[in-house]
C-alpha cells in the first residue's frame, strides 16, 4: 500500500496514462506510429528525485513530470503530453493507484471476513450475557455476537466495492473538458488500454463526488472495525475478562506495571478510525470546486486519499490479527451470566404468566418485585419466585429457568452465516 502511494507509485500511473494516450494518439493516425514506438522503447519512469529537481524551476509537477520524460528522448519527446491537461493525466492516474489499492483493501475484508466466521462458528455454543446499555439483559452466544460482525463486513465489503467502481474511471477531455485540442476516440481507446471508463462529462476534473463516496465507504468500514475494537476492549476489562488480546511471550503491556495485558492494538483500531472519518469529511468539503475547474481540493487529497487507504489497509491487517489469536474465556463468560442471579429469566417468566392468563402489567410488577430484591438482596431470582405462590402456581419454572431454550434459534444466525460465506442468498427464518 505505501508503494502504490509513493513518489514513485503516483509517476508510474502518470506515466501509463502518457504512453495509453500516446497509443491512442497513434491509433487514430495523429501521431505516426514509428514515433510511439521510438518513445515506448526509450522512455522510462523519471525518478521522483530529478521530477523535483525539475519543479523547483517549473513550480508545476505535471509540467516537471512531462520535462523529465522528454528529456530522455530527442525530437519524438514533442509528442508527449500531446493534447493533454494536467488533470487528464492526474485524475486517471490516481484512478489507477485507487483501483491497486482498493484491490489491497478487499483482500484485507476478506481475509478479516474469513477470521471472524471461523472464530464465530468456533464459539456458536458459547453461552455468554448479552448486554444493553451495558447491563445485563439476556443470554446471547459469543458465536453469535461474532457472526454480526461477519455481516456488517460483508457490507463494508459490498459498499467499497461500489465506490471503487464509481472510480473506475478516467479522463483525456484536455482544458475545460470540451475535447477542444484531444479527440473523444482518443480518450475512448487511452481508458480501454488503462482498464477503465471515460468519464461520461469531466470538466477538466473527475467531479469529486465520486472520491468522496470511496472516502466515506473507507470511513464506514473503519467505523466498523471500531465498533468491533471498542466490544473487544469493553470485553477484555479486568471486571469483565471474557476475551483478551494475543499476548505472546517477551511483549509488556507497561513500562512500570508489568503484569498489564491492554487491548492495545483494538484501541489502535480506534484512533485510527477517527482519522479516516476525519478524511471522508475532507472528501465531503472536496466536492463543490469553483465553475469548471479549481485546485482547492488537490492539496487535501493528496493527504487524505492515501492516508485512508493506508490506515483501513493497516486496521483491517491489525483486526485479524486479533481475531485469529483472540484469546476466549467461555469459564468466565459463564461467572459473569450467573453473578446477575438467574435475572436474565424475567422475560420468560413474564411472558409465561401472560399466557397463564394473568394481565400484562400486573405480571410484570410481580415479576419486577422479586427482580427488583434479587439486585438489592444478591439472592437467586429464581428461588425469590418460587416463594411467591402467585407466581409458583401459574408456571412450570423448570420450563422457564431453562438456559438452552434461551438461546435455541442460535442456527438461524449460522444458516444465514453459511450461506454468506458461499456467496448464496441468505436463509430467512
Amino acid at each position: 500500500m505505501a508503494r502504490i502511494w509513493s513518489d514513485e507509485g503516483k509517476l508510474g500511473a502518470w506515466f501509463e496514462v502518457e504512453l495509453a494516450a500516446l497509443d491512442a494518439w497513434a491509433e487514430v493516425g495523429a501521431v505516426p506510429a514509428d514515433v510511439a514506438e521510438t518513445i515506448r522503447a526509450r522512455a522510462h519512469v523519471p525518478t521522483a528525485q530529478r521530477v523535483s529537481e525539475i519543479e523547483r524551476v517549473t513550480d508545476h509537477d505535471t509540467a516537471a513530470f512531462v520535462d523529465a520524460i522528454a528529456e530522455q528522448l530527442g525530437p519524438e519527446g514533442r509528442f508527449v503530453h500531446y493534447g493533454l491537461t494536467s488533470s487528464d493525466v492526474v485524475d486517471t492516474g490516481l484512478a489507477l493507484q485507487i483501483r491497486e489499492a482498493g484491490a489491497l483493501v478487499l483482500e484485507g475484508l476478506d481475509r478479516a471476513l474469513a477470521a471472524v466466521v471461523r472464530r464465530a462458528d468456533e464459539h456458536r455454543a458459547t453461552i455468554c450475557i448479552g448486554r444493553s446499555h451495558g447491563i445485563h439483559a439476556e443470554p446471547i452466544t459469543f458465536g453469535w455476537k461474532l457472526a454480526g460482525w461477519a455481516f456488517e463486513l460483508d457490507r463494508a465489503r459490498a459498499r467499497l466495492a461500489r465506490a471503487l467502481e464509481q472510480n473506475r474511471f478516467g479522463q483525456l477531455s484536455g482544458t475545460v473538458g470540451t475535447y477542444a485540442q484531444v479527440e473523444p476516440e482518443v480518450e475512448r481507446l487511452a481508458c480501454e488500454r488503462l482498464g477503465l471508463e471515460p468519464d461520461p462529462l469531466s470538466t477538466q476534473v473527475i467531479a469529486r463526488d465520486r472520491h468522496a463516496e470511496l472516502l466515506n465507504a473507507l470511513a464506514l468500514c473503519a467505523t466498523s472495525l471500531e465498533r468491533f475494537a471498542v466490544e473487544i476492549r469493553h470485553l477484555a476489562r479486568t471486571e469483565v475478562r471474557e476475551v483478551e488480546e494475543p499476548f505472546a511471550a517477551g511483549m509488556k503491556g507497561s513500562s512500570a506495571m508489568p503484569h498489564k495485558r491492554n487491548p492495545k492494538v483494538a484501541e489502535r483500531i480506534c484512533g485510527l478510525a477517527r482519522v479516516v472519518r476525519a478524511a471522508a469529511l475532507v472528501g465531503l468539503e472536496n466536492v463543490p470546486l469553483w465553475h469548471e475547474r479549481d485546485i482547492s481540493q488537490s492539496s487535501a487529497e493528496r493527504i487524505v486519499i492515501p492516508d485512508a487507504f493506508l490506515a483501513v489497509d493497516y486496521m483491517l491487517d491489525r483486526f485479524a490479527w486479533i481475531v485469529d489469536g483472540l484469546v476466549v474465556y467461555p469459564e468466565r463468560m459463564r461467572r459473569n451470566l450467573d453473578a446477575s442471579h438467574g435475572l436474565f429469566f424475567s422475560h420468560r417468566l413474564l411472558l409465561a404468566l401472560v399466557e397463564s392468563g394473568l394481565p400484562r402489567d400486573e405480571a410484570y410488577r410481580l415479576v419486577q418485585a422479586a427482580a427488583m430484591r434479587a439486585w438489592e438482596e444478591e439472592r437467586d431470582f429464581r428461588g425469590l419466585v418460587e416463594a411467591e405462590p402467585a407466581i409458583r402456581e401459574r408456571v412450570d419454572l423448570d420450563a422457564v429457568f431453562d438456559l438452552p431454550a434461551t438461546v435455541r434459534h442460535v442456527d438461524v444466525a449460522f444458516e444465514r452465516l453459511r450461506a454468506l460465506a458461499q456467496r448464496e442468498e441468505p436463509v430467512h427464518a
